[in-house]
């Protein structure tokens, strides 16, 4: 039996957190919860730490000062001793009931990416532009790449911990997203789209990726197509 490590980078999580890693308790499969708390200024990590003493599979990571979902994703590659690897939010737009049908979908070698353009699961898009903006970007990867990818800004992005653990990413940002994909598609083209459910959420709600980040997702598509 395989083993999943899942990793939830937070900034400023204090109102979705302790709900987000009550929801990743209840998933069998996993066998260790890294929270990379990045130098949230509000209770993230009192909250995180109840969380702790209800579930000892969860680990709190700390970092100072706020560096970015990439920077903290980087630097929580030590610490993963599993086979799988997947990346959770802490807000609430994501439902890890998905990560048990991705976890099907691993055999040790691909890499799994949860969609939310494909099949019929629930989902709830806040901003139309939001929702087509990611299909551009989708099929701008898809394009430079030779690949064909639908959703390439999800959240679920479920890897083989030999390679998340042994490439050092460069992103600080949530282009990390963007490495991550074209690293792993200079070594394999195996990878698998799995669909699954989401409930966006607004900007007043929480919400931090921004315009400037899909220009950025665009520019490195080509960047790191093109990058050894």
């Amino acid at each position: 039996m395989q083993s999943l490590t899942v990793l939830v980078p937070a900034f400023n999580e204090e109102k979705t957190i302790g709900e987000s890693l009550d929801r990743l308790k209840n998933i069998s499969i996993i066998t260790q919860i890294l929270v990379l708390d990045d130098g949230s200024t509000d209770q993230t990590k009192e909250e995180v730490n109840e969380s702790i003493l209800k579930n000892n599979k969860i680990k709190l990571l700390s970092f100072d000062n706020n560096k970015g979902k990439g920077a903290v994703l980087n630097k929580s590659r030590e610490y993963i001793t599993s086979d799988y690897v997947v990346i959770h939010d802490a807000d609430l737009e994501y439902f890890p009931e998905d990560i048990t049908e991705m976890f099907k979908e691993a055999n040790g070698v691909n890499l799994v990416l949860g969609s939310r353009f494909i099949g019929n699961k629930k989902r709830l898009n806040v901003y139309a532009r939001t929702y087509f903006a990611n299909k551009v970007m989708s099929l701008f990867f898809s394009f430079v790449h030779f690949k064909k990818i639908t959703d390439i800004a999800t959240c679920y992005k479920m890897m083989p911990s030999s390679f998340f653990t042994s490439h050092t990413f460069l992103e600080k940002g949530f282009s990390i997203e963007i490495e991550m994909l074209s690293r792993f598609l200079k070594t394999s083209k195996f990878i698998t789209e799995v669909p699954i459910a989401y409930e966006g959420r607004s900007y007043e709600e929480g919400k931090k990726i921004r315009l400037l980040d899909g220009f950025l997702y665009l520019i490195n598509t080509i960047k790191y197509r093109i990058a050894s």
